[in-house]
């Protein structure tokens, strides 16, 4: 049973099938990720700083796990107390019943995230709240779990913020960006999620052509793909939870062959991707491949000079490189104008969308953008800029 604490007091939380959840995002992107778990059916959708919280039972959560695109991870809150120091941080994360999460014969490992608290080594949390979990199941079994910090059974989440410790597991393992599908990867790859976030953002629902012309490993073209497929983006990995010792196999077996029976074998509008990169397109060959999207994506080798897409309207997309090193802006200005030069000569009826983290490059572009919508690539402040192309 879940439980809160505050001032040593416990108060339960509702039953299993009433869990909260909350699945983290980057800066930015909350309000899309908050669409998606609506247009999922989950439970009082809230949105916060950093992600969205909403309410649902295990299923929830693994079909939140199995076709949330925006979301890094899907985290399930535990208990929420007053901490200022060791023993209130060891005797808060003791309340818990971790055997029903955990066993002797599972691995075990601690993230923490730590700010504006009397406590300010984040290695010292971690290792303070592994012991109080150990200690707790070595009374119950007269065993300890052992700890594996690269690929645990149970990842263990604590976010210590203003003296407020909150303690969660994570039901994703490893970060949703994971798809499965991009083992390859070209220099400074876009992740998964914020592709698809792009994605939301322009609007796009697969009725009309979109076309990226500076592609790179294929990440805008294969989300877009997964998107007007109806393809679940976490059919090709493994969840965290799926190690849990609740988890339930049927349940979850249902959900995928419900996944598998939405995908769409073709689409009504074409996703078009290409690079100037030989090595990037084949890349991109590959990672649509084991995507299952490659019939859904029409990719080719071409300069930019030489892009023509298909006749508007259609949304156009691109990340082009915005050097982050002293000179490279100044080597990239050709490349900005370039692509505001084929946006007005060949792309009218379009809208296009260029994200970017050089305000000095965007200017290249030589386009007035009627949007600008701030989003962190990582650490770095981007924009994505919209421009109508009458």
């Amino acid at each position: 049973m879940t439980v809160i604490i505050r001032r040593r007091e416990r108060v339960e939380m509702p039953p299993a099938e009433e869990l909260q959840f909350f699945a983290t995002t980057g800066k930015g992107v909350e309000e899309v990720l908050a669409r998606e778990l609506v247009m999922l059916g989950m439970g009082n959708v809230s949105q916060e700083t950093g992600g969205v919280r909403f309410q649902g039972d295990m299923a929830a959560c693994y079909r939140a796990n199995l076709w949330l695109r925006t979301a890094n991870r899907v985290l399930l809150p535990l208990v929420e107390f007053a901490c200022q120091n060791p023993q209130e941080l060891y005797d808060g994360v003791r309340t818990i019943v971790w055997e029903r999460w955990l066993t002797p014969e599972l691995t075990l490992a601690v993230d923490c995230n730590l700010r504006d608290s009397a406590m300010t080594h984040s290695g010292f949390v971690a290792l303070k709240t592994k012991d109080a979990i150990v200690d707790r199941l070595r009374d119950h079994f007269g065993r300890r779990p052992s700890v594996d910090t690269k690929d645990p059974d149970l990842r263990v989440n604590v976010h210590l913020v203003k003296n407020r410790c909150t303690l969660s597991l994570d039901t994703s393992g490893s970060p949703l960006d994971r798809r499965g599908y991009r083992l390859a990867r070209t220099e400074a790859p876009l992740r998964e999620t914020l592709a698809a976030a792009l994605l939301e953002l322009t609007g796009w629902d697969g009725t009309v052509p979109l076309v990226d012309p500076m592609c790179g490993s294929g990440t805008i073209p294969i989300e877009a793909a997964l998107k007007a497929g109806r393809r679940a983006p976490g059919l090709l990995r493994q969840f965290g939870f799926q190690r849990w010792p609740a988890f339930d196999r049927t349940l979850w077996q249902r959900l995928l062959d419900e996944a598998r029976e939405e995908a769409l074998a073709t689409l009504p509008a074409p996703i078009i991707g290409s690079d100037m990169s030989a090595r990037a397109v084949a890349t991109a060959r590959e990672n649509c491949e084991r995507a299952g999207v490659d019939c859904l994506i029409q990719l080719a080798q071409r300069e930019l000079a030489d892009f023509t897409p298909p006749p508007g309207p259609g949304i156009l997309i691109v990340n082009p490189p915005y050097g982050q090193r002293l000179g490279e802006e100044e080597a990239l200005k050709p490349l900005y104008r370039q692509l505001g030069d084929v946006m007005k000569q060949r792309c009218k009826g379009y809208t296009a969308y260029v994200f970017t983290g050089s305000s000095e490059l965007a200017k290249c572009v030589g386009l007035k953008a009627t949007r600008r919508i701030v989003l962190f690539n990582g650490p770095l402040e981007c924009r994505l800029l919209k421009y109508d192309l009458y």
